[in-house]
Protein backbone atom coordinates (compact mmCIF):
# COMPACT_ATOMS: atom_id res chain seq x y z
CA UNK A 1 0.00 0.00 0.00
CA UNK A 2 1.39 3.18 -0.81
CA UNK A 3 2.20 6.10 1.33
CA UNK A 4 -0.49 8.17 -0.03
CA UNK A 5 -3.28 5.23 1.12
CA UNK A 6 -2.08 4.63 4.38
CA UNK A 7 -2.06 8.00 5.32
CA UNK A 8 -5.56 8.44 4.36
CA UNK A 9 -6.41 5.68 5.85
CA UNK A 10 -5.29 6.45 8.88
CA UNK A 11 -6.90 9.78 8.30
CA UNK A 12 -10.26 7.87 8.03
CA UNK A 13 -10.22 5.68 11.18
CA UNK A 14 -9.47 9.36 13.02
CA UNK A 15 -12.56 10.71 11.62
CA UNK A 16 -14.92 7.56 11.75
CA UNK A 17 -13.89 7.33 15.45
CA UNK A 18 -15.47 10.36 16.90
CA UNK A 19 -19.23 9.81 17.50
CA UNK A 20 -22.15 11.13 19.62
CA UNK A 21 -22.85 10.90 23.25
CA UNK A 22 -25.78 9.59 24.94
CA UNK A 23 -26.84 12.90 25.55
CA UNK A 24 -25.74 14.26 21.97
CA UNK A 25 -27.89 11.07 20.48
CA UNK A 26 -30.76 12.08 22.66
CA UNK A 27 -30.67 16.15 21.75
CA UNK A 28 -30.55 15.58 17.96
CA UNK A 29 -33.42 13.36 18.05
CA UNK A 30 -35.66 16.45 19.40
CA UNK A 31 -34.22 18.04 15.76
CA UNK A 32 -37.27 20.94 16.10
CA UNK A 33 -37.95 22.78 19.70
CA UNK A 34 -38.91 26.87 20.79
CA UNK A 35 -37.50 29.58 22.16
CA UNK A 36 -39.34 31.76 24.47
CA UNK A 37 -37.92 35.65 25.00
CA UNK A 38 -39.94 37.22 27.71
CA UNK A 39 -39.69 39.38 30.55
CA UNK A 40 -38.93 43.27 31.10
CA UNK A 41 -37.73 44.09 27.40
CA UNK A 42 -41.60 42.95 26.21
CA UNK A 43 -42.94 46.57 28.16
CA UNK A 44 -39.76 47.86 27.45
CA UNK A 45 -39.72 47.29 23.29
CA UNK A 46 -36.43 46.84 23.16
CA UNK A 47 -34.03 43.53 22.84
CA UNK A 48 -31.31 44.13 25.41
CA UNK A 49 -32.55 46.46 28.71
CA UNK A 50 -29.56 47.77 31.24
CA UNK A 51 -31.09 46.07 34.17
CA UNK A 52 -32.67 49.79 35.21
CA UNK A 53 -35.81 49.07 34.32
CA UNK A 54 -38.63 49.66 36.89
CA UNK A 55 -40.49 45.92 38.14
CA UNK A 56 -43.83 47.46 38.04
CA UNK A 57 -44.22 47.39 34.48
CA UNK A 58 -44.47 43.63 33.99
CA UNK A 59 -48.00 43.35 34.46
CA UNK A 60 -49.76 40.85 31.64
CA UNK A 61 -53.19 41.22 32.46
CA UNK A 62 -53.87 37.79 30.08
CA UNK A 63 -50.66 35.48 31.36
CA UNK A 64 -51.95 32.26 29.14
CA UNK A 65 -48.21 30.00 29.65
CA UNK A 66 -50.48 26.86 28.46
CA UNK A 67 -51.25 28.79 24.95
CA UNK A 68 -47.55 28.80 24.74
CA UNK A 69 -46.64 25.43 24.96
CA UNK A 70 -49.65 23.89 23.00
CA UNK A 71 -49.28 26.67 19.88
CA UNK A 72 -45.25 25.15 19.91
CA UNK A 73 -46.39 21.83 20.06
CA UNK A 74 -48.51 22.31 16.95
CA UNK A 75 -45.62 23.21 15.42
CA UNK A 76 -44.20 19.82 15.94
CA UNK A 77 -41.66 21.41 18.25
CA UNK A 78 -40.43 18.56 20.75
CA UNK A 79 -39.59 20.98 23.40
CA UNK A 80 -39.56 24.55 24.46
CA UNK A 81 -36.29 26.80 25.80
CA UNK A 82 -37.10 28.64 28.75
CA UNK A 83 -35.60 32.48 28.67
CA UNK A 84 -35.01 32.68 33.05
CA UNK A 85 -32.99 35.30 32.57
CA UNK A 86 -31.48 37.65 29.81
CA UNK A 87 -28.22 40.32 30.08
CA UNK A 88 -30.43 42.98 32.16
CA UNK A 89 -30.15 40.66 35.11
CA UNK A 90 -33.84 40.37 35.45
CA UNK A 91 -35.07 36.79 36.77
CA UNK A 92 -38.36 35.35 35.73
CA UNK A 93 -37.77 32.27 38.54
CA UNK A 94 -38.35 32.23 42.83
CA UNK A 95 -35.00 33.19 43.29
CA UNK A 96 -32.78 33.84 46.09
CA UNK A 97 -29.93 35.55 44.44
CA UNK A 98 -31.59 39.09 44.09
CA UNK A 99 -34.78 40.81 44.09
CA UNK A 100 -34.52 41.97 40.52
CA UNK A 101 -36.88 39.12 39.63
CA UNK A 102 -40.69 38.01 38.61
CA UNK A 103 -41.75 37.37 42.52
CA UNK A 104 -41.49 41.39 43.04
CA UNK A 105 -43.76 42.53 40.09
CA UNK A 106 -47.39 42.83 39.66
CA UNK A 107 -47.61 39.46 38.15
CA UNK A 108 -45.84 37.84 41.41
CA UNK A 109 -45.70 34.29 40.23
CA UNK A 110 -42.57 31.87 39.46
CA UNK A 111 -42.65 31.83 35.79
CA UNK A 112 -40.50 29.07 34.91
CA UNK A 113 -42.36 26.41 37.69
CA UNK A 114 -45.14 27.73 35.38
CA UNK A 115 -43.60 26.51 32.27
CA UNK A 116 -42.19 23.62 33.52
CA UNK A 117 -45.68 22.73 34.42
CA UNK A 118 -46.93 23.12 31.43
CA UNK A 119 -44.27 21.17 29.56
CA UNK A 120 -44.89 18.29 31.77
CA UNK A 121 -48.72 18.43 30.87
CA UNK A 122 -48.12 18.47 27.03
CA UNK A 123 -45.75 16.37 27.01
CA UNK A 124 -42.72 18.75 25.79
CA UNK A 125 -39.12 18.68 27.21
CA UNK A 126 -37.57 21.77 29.08
CA UNK A 127 -34.44 23.22 28.32
CA UNK A 128 -33.36 27.02 29.95
CA UNK A 129 -31.54 29.59 29.04
CA UNK A 130 -29.48 31.54 31.48
CA UNK A 131 -27.56 34.52 30.25
CA UNK A 132 -23.73 34.86 32.43
CA UNK A 133 -23.83 38.88 31.32
CA UNK A 134 -25.71 40.07 34.34
CA UNK A 135 -26.41 44.20 33.97
CA UNK A 136 -27.95 44.56 37.14
CA UNK A 137 -25.95 42.05 39.72
CA UNK A 138 -24.16 44.08 42.17
CA UNK A 139 -21.34 41.40 42.26
CA UNK A 140 -20.86 41.44 38.29
CA UNK A 141 -17.55 41.87 37.49
CA UNK A 142 -16.25 40.24 40.61
CA UNK A 143 -14.92 36.92 41.42
CA UNK A 144 -17.91 36.53 43.80
CA UNK A 145 -20.67 36.90 40.78
CA UNK A 146 -19.43 33.10 39.80
CA UNK A 147 -20.79 31.97 43.06
CA UNK A 148 -23.78 33.55 42.26
CA UNK A 149 -24.23 32.24 38.82
CA UNK A 150 -23.90 28.85 40.32
CA UNK A 151 -26.03 29.65 42.92
CA UNK A 152 -28.65 30.80 39.70
CA UNK A 153 -27.24 27.34 38.37
CA UNK A 154 -28.26 25.40 41.13
CA UNK A 155 -31.94 26.92 41.21
CA UNK A 156 -32.90 26.49 38.33
CA UNK A 157 -31.42 22.75 37.90
CA UNK A 158 -32.66 21.22 40.48
CA UNK A 159 -35.91 23.07 41.17
CA UNK A 160 -37.70 22.48 37.85
CA UNK A 161 -37.49 18.81 36.97
CA UNK A 162 -35.62 17.27 34.35
CA UNK A 163 -33.77 19.66 31.31
CA UNK A 164 -33.09 18.61 28.41
CA UNK A 165 -30.51 21.36 27.76
CA UNK A 166 -29.01 24.56 29.67
CA UNK A 167 -28.13 26.99 26.54
CA UNK A 168 -25.31 29.76 26.65
CA UNK A 169 -24.92 32.80 24.29
CA UNK A 170 -21.65 33.98 25.50
CA UNK A 171 -22.47 37.86 25.84
CA UNK A 172 -20.07 39.52 27.80
CA UNK A 173 -20.43 42.92 28.25
CA UNK A 174 -19.92 45.71 31.02
CA UNK A 175 -22.38 45.36 33.92
CA UNK A 176 -23.38 48.57 36.57
CA UNK A 177 -20.42 49.22 37.72
CA UNK A 178 -18.36 49.19 34.59
CA UNK A 179 -16.55 45.13 35.03
CA UNK A 180 -16.60 42.82 32.47
CA UNK A 181 -16.94 39.49 34.29
CA UNK A 182 -14.36 36.42 33.76
CA UNK A 183 -17.03 33.47 32.97
CA UNK A 184 -16.00 30.01 34.91
CA UNK A 185 -16.67 27.77 32.43
CA UNK A 186 -15.36 24.74 33.59
CA UNK A 187 -16.99 25.50 36.69
CA UNK A 188 -20.58 26.12 35.35
CA UNK A 189 -20.12 22.81 32.86
CA UNK A 190 -18.94 20.47 35.80
CA UNK A 191 -21.85 21.98 38.01
CA UNK A 192 -24.25 21.33 35.34
CA UNK A 193 -23.02 17.58 34.67
CA UNK A 194 -23.48 17.16 38.27
CA UNK A 195 -27.04 18.32 38.64
CA UNK A 196 -28.27 17.54 35.07
CA UNK A 197 -26.20 15.19 33.40
CA UNK A 198 -28.38 13.79 30.63
CA UNK A 199 -28.90 17.98 29.20
CA UNK A 200 -26.39 19.21 26.16
CA UNK A 201 -24.85 22.36 27.06
CA UNK A 202 -25.56 24.67 24.08
CA UNK A 203 -23.49 27.45 21.97
CA UNK A 204 -21.30 28.64 24.81
CA UNK A 205 -20.67 25.16 26.33
CA UNK A 206 -19.07 21.77 24.62
CA UNK A 207 -22.08 19.56 23.39
CA UNK A 208 -23.84 21.93 20.96
CA UNK A 209 -22.61 24.25 18.25
CA UNK A 210 -24.00 27.55 16.84
CA UNK A 211 -24.24 28.07 13.46
CA UNK A 212 -22.67 31.29 13.64
CA UNK A 213 -25.66 33.94 12.57
CA UNK A 214 -29.26 34.41 13.58
CA UNK A 215 -30.90 34.91 10.60
CA UNK A 216 -31.57 30.89 9.91
CA UNK A 217 -28.91 30.39 7.25
CA UNK A 218 -27.18 27.20 6.87
CA UNK A 219 -24.23 25.39 5.23
CA UNK A 220 -24.49 23.46 2.07
CA UNK A 221 -22.79 20.77 3.78
CA UNK A 222 -23.14 20.19 7.80
CA UNK A 223 -20.52 17.73 9.52
CA UNK A 224 -20.93 17.03 13.16
CA UNK A 225 -17.21 16.04 13.09
CA UNK A 226 -15.35 19.07 13.75
CA UNK A 227 -11.84 20.63 14.80
CA UNK A 228 -12.25 20.31 18.49
CA UNK A 229 -10.80 23.89 18.78
CA UNK A 230 -14.64 25.42 17.91
CA UNK A 231 -15.62 23.72 21.12
CA UNK A 232 -13.89 26.91 23.23
CA UNK A 233 -16.18 29.54 24.70
CA UNK A 234 -14.07 32.18 24.08
CA UNK A 235 -14.06 31.62 20.45
CA UNK A 236 -18.13 31.30 20.56
CA UNK A 237 -18.10 34.67 22.26
CA UNK A 238 -15.97 36.87 19.95
CA UNK A 239 -18.20 35.32 17.24
CA UNK A 240 -21.41 35.79 19.50
CA UNK A 241 -23.90 38.92 20.38
CA UNK A 242 -21.86 42.19 20.40
CA UNK A 243 -25.33 43.90 19.64
CA UNK A 244 -28.28 43.24 18.95
CA UNK A 245 -29.89 44.59 15.73
CA UNK A 246 -31.60 43.50 12.30
CA UNK A 247 -28.48 44.08 10.71
CA UNK A 248 -26.35 41.58 12.80
CA UNK A 249 -29.39 39.18 13.09
CA UNK A 250 -29.04 38.62 9.47
CA UNK A 251 -25.60 38.98 9.51
CA UNK A 252 -23.79 35.48 8.11
CA UNK A 253 -20.52 33.36 9.56
CA UNK A 254 -17.51 34.25 7.65
CA UNK A 255 -16.57 32.49 4.19
CA UNK A 256 -13.45 30.93 5.85
CA UNK A 257 -15.87 28.71 7.92
CA UNK A 258 -18.20 27.35 5.75
CA UNK A 259 -16.20 24.16 5.34
CA UNK A 260 -15.89 22.99 8.74
CA UNK A 261 -15.73 19.51 8.70
CA UNK A 262 -15.23 17.79 5.02
CA UNK A 263 -12.24 15.48 4.78
CA UNK A 264 -10.14 18.34 2.97
CA UNK A 265 -10.96 20.56 6.07
CA UNK A 266 -10.37 17.98 8.45
CA UNK A 267 -6.81 17.14 6.86
CA UNK A 268 -4.09 18.50 9.55
CA UNK A 269 -6.94 20.03 11.80
CA UNK A 270 -5.45 18.10 14.70
CA UNK A 271 -8.05 16.84 17.58
CA UNK A 272 -11.37 16.32 16.68
CA UNK A 273 -14.70 16.23 18.25
CA UNK A 274 -18.21 15.41 17.49
CA UNK A 275 -20.02 18.91 17.41
CA UNK A 276 -23.37 19.11 16.12
CA UNK A 277 -25.01 22.47 15.25
CA UNK A 278 -27.92 24.11 16.26
CA UNK A 279 -29.45 27.02 14.18
CA UNK A 280 -31.38 29.81 16.05
CA UNK A 281 -33.64 32.44 14.09
CA UNK A 282 -36.92 34.13 15.56
CA UNK A 283 -40.35 33.92 13.55
CA UNK A 284 -40.94 37.73 13.83
CA UNK A 285 -37.35 40.51 13.40
CA UNK A 286 -36.85 40.34 16.87
CA UNK A 287 -36.61 38.54 20.16
CA UNK A 288 -38.24 39.76 22.28
CA UNK A 289 -42.21 40.90 21.60
CA UNK A 290 -42.55 44.54 19.80
CA UNK A 291 -46.20 45.54 18.92
CA UNK A 292 -44.84 47.44 15.30
CA UNK A 293 -43.93 43.84 14.14
CA UNK A 294 -47.01 41.84 14.26
CA UNK A 295 -47.82 41.91 11.13
CA UNK A 296 -44.05 41.46 9.87
CA UNK A 297 -44.10 37.44 11.09
CA UNK A 298 -41.93 35.65 8.48
CA UNK A 299 -43.70 34.07 5.19
CA UNK A 300 -44.44 30.41 6.02
CA UNK A 301 -42.34 29.72 2.10
CA UNK A 302 -39.38 31.13 4.54
CA UNK A 303 -39.75 29.19 7.61
CA UNK A 304 -40.31 25.78 5.87
CA UNK A 305 -37.66 26.42 4.35
CA UNK A 306 -35.46 27.30 6.90
CA UNK A 307 -37.15 24.05 8.38
CA UNK A 308 -35.81 21.84 5.62
CA UNK A 309 -31.91 23.22 5.23
CA UNK A 310 -31.65 22.57 9.14
CA UNK A 311 -33.94 19.59 10.68
CA UNK A 312 -33.53 18.43 6.90
CA UNK A 313 -29.66 19.29 6.29
CA UNK A 314 -27.65 17.51 9.99
CA UNK A 315 -28.27 20.28 12.30
CA UNK A 316 -31.30 20.75 14.91
CA UNK A 317 -33.58 24.19 15.38
CA UNK A 318 -34.63 26.29 17.63
CA UNK A 319 -37.40 28.92 16.37
CA UNK A 320 -38.28 31.82 18.57
CA UNK A 321 -41.86 32.71 19.50
CA UNK A 322 -42.17 36.01 21.80
CA UNK A 323 -45.49 36.50 24.11
CA UNK A 324 -46.86 39.75 23.89
CA UNK A 325 -47.37 42.11 26.85
CA UNK A 326 -50.50 40.92 27.75
CA UNK A 327 -48.64 37.40 27.76
CA UNK A 328 -49.49 35.43 24.80
CA UNK A 329 -48.84 34.36 21.60
CA UNK A 330 -50.56 36.85 19.46
CA UNK A 331 -53.00 35.06 16.72
CA UNK A 332 -50.26 35.73 13.38
CA UNK A 333 -47.60 33.94 15.05
CA UNK A 334 -50.40 31.04 16.67
CA UNK A 335 -51.49 30.98 12.91
CA UNK A 336 -48.17 30.24 11.16
CA UNK A 337 -46.93 27.85 14.32
CA UNK A 338 -50.21 25.88 13.05
CA UNK A 339 -49.21 26.30 9.22
CA UNK A 340 -45.59 24.32 9.78
CA UNK A 341 -46.94 22.00 11.81
CA UNK A 342 -49.32 21.26 9.03
CA UNK A 343 -46.61 20.74 6.78
CA UNK A 344 -44.55 18.65 8.36
CA UNK A 345 -47.43 15.94 9.32
CA UNK A 346 -49.16 16.26 6.11
CA UNK A 347 -45.55 15.59 4.20
CA UNK A 348 -43.90 13.51 6.32
CA UNK A 349 -46.69 11.15 7.89
CA UNK A 350 -46.99 8.47 5.80
CA UNK A 351 -43.50 7.12 3.66
CA UNK A 352 -43.93 5.85 0.06
CA UNK A 353 -41.65 3.02 0.63
CA UNK A 354 -42.84 1.76 3.54
CA UNK A 355 -43.78 -1.73 2.17
CA UNK A 356 -40.93 -1.74 -1.02
CA UNK A 357 -38.67 -4.64 -1.64
CA UNK A 358 -35.56 -3.30 -0.68
CA UNK A 359 -32.38 -4.38 -2.04
CA UNK A 360 -28.39 -3.45 -1.21
CA UNK A 361 -25.43 -4.56 -3.22
CA UNK A 362 -23.57 -5.19 -0.15
CA UNK A 363 -24.51 -5.50 3.18
CA UNK A 364 -22.29 -5.92 6.77
CA UNK A 365 -23.13 -8.73 8.95
CA UNK A 366 -24.04 -6.64 11.46
CA UNK A 367 -26.37 -4.40 9.10
CA UNK A 368 -29.92 -5.27 8.02
CA UNK A 369 -31.58 -3.46 4.65
CA UNK A 370 -35.01 -4.37 5.98
CA UNK A 371 -33.89 -1.97 9.30
CA UNK A 372 -34.50 1.17 6.78
CA UNK A 373 -37.85 1.15 6.90
CA UNK A 374 -38.38 2.72 10.18
CA UNK A 375 -36.72 5.70 11.87
CA UNK A 376 -35.85 3.66 15.54
CA UNK A 377 -32.40 3.63 16.62
CA UNK A 378 -32.76 -0.47 16.52
CA UNK A 379 -31.06 -1.64 13.38
CA UNK A 380 -29.39 -0.21 10.56
CA UNK A 381 -28.17 -1.28 7.37
CA UNK A 382 -24.17 -1.03 6.88
CA UNK A 383 -22.15 -1.60 3.57
CA UNK A 384 -19.81 -4.47 3.27
CA UNK A 385 -16.43 -3.89 5.21
CA UNK A 386 -14.57 -2.40 3.16
CA UNK A 387 -16.98 -1.25 1.14
CA UNK A 388 -16.29 2.72 0.16
CA UNK A 389 -19.65 3.18 -2.19
CA UNK A 390 -23.08 1.34 -2.29
CA UNK A 391 -26.57 1.13 -3.76
CA UNK A 392 -29.81 0.58 -2.40
CA UNK A 393 -32.90 0.03 -4.59
CA UNK A 394 -36.70 0.37 -3.98
CA UNK A 395 -39.12 -1.29 -5.87
CA UNK A 396 -42.61 -0.07 -5.06
CA UNK A 397 -45.48 -2.39 -5.24
CA UNK A 398 -47.15 -0.04 -7.24
CA UNK A 399 -46.44 3.93 -9.10
CA UNK A 400 -45.88 6.16 -6.87
CA UNK A 401 -45.55 10.50 -7.15
CA UNK A 402 -42.53 11.20 -4.81
CA UNK A 403 -40.72 14.79 -4.25
CA UNK A 404 -39.21 13.95 -1.03
CA UNK A 405 -36.74 11.97 0.25
CA UNK A 406 -35.35 11.58 3.99
CA UNK A 407 -32.08 10.17 4.73
CA UNK A 408 -30.56 9.20 7.83
CA UNK A 409 -27.21 7.72 9.06
CA UNK A 410 -26.76 5.67 12.31
CA UNK A 411 -24.56 8.12 13.91
CA UNK A 412 -23.59 5.89 16.31
CA UNK A 413 -21.02 4.86 13.86
CA UNK A 414 -19.79 8.21 13.21
CA UNK A 415 -20.92 10.63 10.02
CA UNK A 416 -19.63 8.54 6.95
CA UNK A 417 -21.38 9.11 3.84
CA UNK A 418 -19.71 12.68 1.33
CA UNK A 419 -21.43 12.17 -1.80
CA UNK A 420 -24.40 10.47 -2.85
CA UNK A 421 -27.04 10.27 -5.56
CA UNK A 422 -30.99 9.50 -5.67
CA UNK A 423 -32.27 8.05 -9.23
CA UNK A 424 -35.61 7.31 -10.59
CA UNK A 425 -36.82 4.52 -13.18
CA UNK A 426 -38.47 5.87 -15.49
CA UNK A 427 -39.40 4.05 -18.96
CA UNK A 428 -37.11 1.35 -18.08
CA UNK A 429 -34.22 3.28 -17.64
CA UNK A 430 -32.79 5.41 -14.48
CA UNK A 431 -32.95 9.14 -14.29
CA UNK A 432 -31.17 11.46 -11.20
CA UNK A 433 -32.91 13.49 -9.94
CA UNK A 434 -30.65 14.56 -6.69
CA UNK A 435 -27.07 15.49 -5.49
CA UNK A 436 -25.87 15.52 -2.37
CA UNK A 437 -23.15 15.08 0.25
CA UNK A 438 -23.34 15.06 4.03
CA UNK A 439 -26.21 13.14 5.71
CA UNK A 440 -25.85 13.14 9.01
CA UNK A 441 -28.61 12.49 11.35
CA UNK A 442 -30.84 13.07 9.06
CA UNK A 443 -30.72 14.84 5.16
CA UNK A 444 -34.14 15.55 3.34
CA UNK A 445 -34.16 16.12 -0.56
CA UNK A 446 -36.32 17.97 -2.58
CA UNK A 447 -37.05 17.40 -5.95
CA UNK A 448 -39.23 18.22 -8.75
CA UNK A 449 -42.31 15.52 -8.55
CA UNK A 450 -41.64 12.12 -10.79
CA UNK A 451 -44.02 9.61 -10.90
CA UNK A 452 -41.90 5.85 -10.56
CA UNK A 453 -42.43 2.84 -9.48
CA UNK A 454 -38.57 2.19 -8.38
CA UNK A 455 -35.76 4.45 -6.83
CA UNK A 456 -31.70 4.34 -6.28
CA UNK A 457 -29.91 6.03 -3.46
CA UNK A 458 -26.36 5.61 -4.53
CA UNK A 459 -23.84 6.57 -2.36
CA UNK A 460 -20.75 7.28 -4.25
CA UNK A 461 -17.99 8.22 -1.71
CA UNK A 462 -18.26 7.47 2.24
CA UNK A 463 -15.47 7.29 5.31
CA UNK A 464 -15.24 3.64 5.08
CA UNK A 465 -18.14 1.67 4.91
CA UNK A 466 -21.42 4.26 4.60
CA UNK A 467 -24.95 3.29 7.06
CA UNK A 468 -28.48 4.01 6.69
CA UNK A 469 -30.65 4.36 9.62
CA UNK A 470 -33.53 5.09 7.20
CA UNK A 471 -34.72 6.03 3.98
CA UNK A 472 -37.94 7.13 3.31
CA UNK A 473 -39.58 8.48 0.46
CA UNK A 474 -42.54 11.39 0.16
CA UNK A 475 -45.04 13.39 -1.65
CA UNK A 476 -46.15 16.59 -0.48
CA UNK A 477 -49.00 18.81 -2.15
CA UNK A 478 -47.22 21.75 -0.93
CA UNK A 479 -43.69 22.28 -1.89
CA UNK A 480 -42.17 25.62 -0.17
CA UNK A 481 -40.27 27.44 -2.55
CA UNK A 482 -36.38 26.89 -2.57
CA UNK A 483 -34.72 30.11 -1.79
CA UNK A 484 -30.92 31.05 -3.06
CA UNK A 485 -28.89 30.87 -0.22
CA UNK A 486 -27.05 34.18 0.03
CA UNK A 487 -24.44 35.51 2.06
Amino acid sequence: MCLERKVMDKNIEKMIAVVPSERQLKWQELEFYGFLHYGLNTYLEIEWGDGSAALDILNPSDMDVEQWIVSMKAAEMKGIVMFCKHHDGFCLWDTKTTSYNIMNTPYGKDLLKEVADACVKYDMKLGLYLSPWDRSHPAYGTESYNDVFIQQLDEILTGYGKVFCVWFDGACGEGKNGKKQRYDWERYYAFIREKQPEAVISVAGPDVRWCGNEAGWHRAQEWSVVPAKLMSAECVAELSQQEDTEEFRAKQVNSTMEDLGSRKALEGAGPLAWYPCEVDTSIRPGWFYMEHDDNRIRPLDELLDIYLNTVGANANLILNVPPCREGYFKKNDVKRLNEIGCFIRDTFSYNLAEDAIIQADSCAEDGLVEAVRSQNMDGYWKAAAGKETAELEFMFSSEKTIDYCMLMEDIRQSQRIEKFRILYRTEGAWEEIFEGTAVGHKKICRFEPVKTDAVKVVIDESRSCPTLRFAGFYYGYYVPEVKTRSR
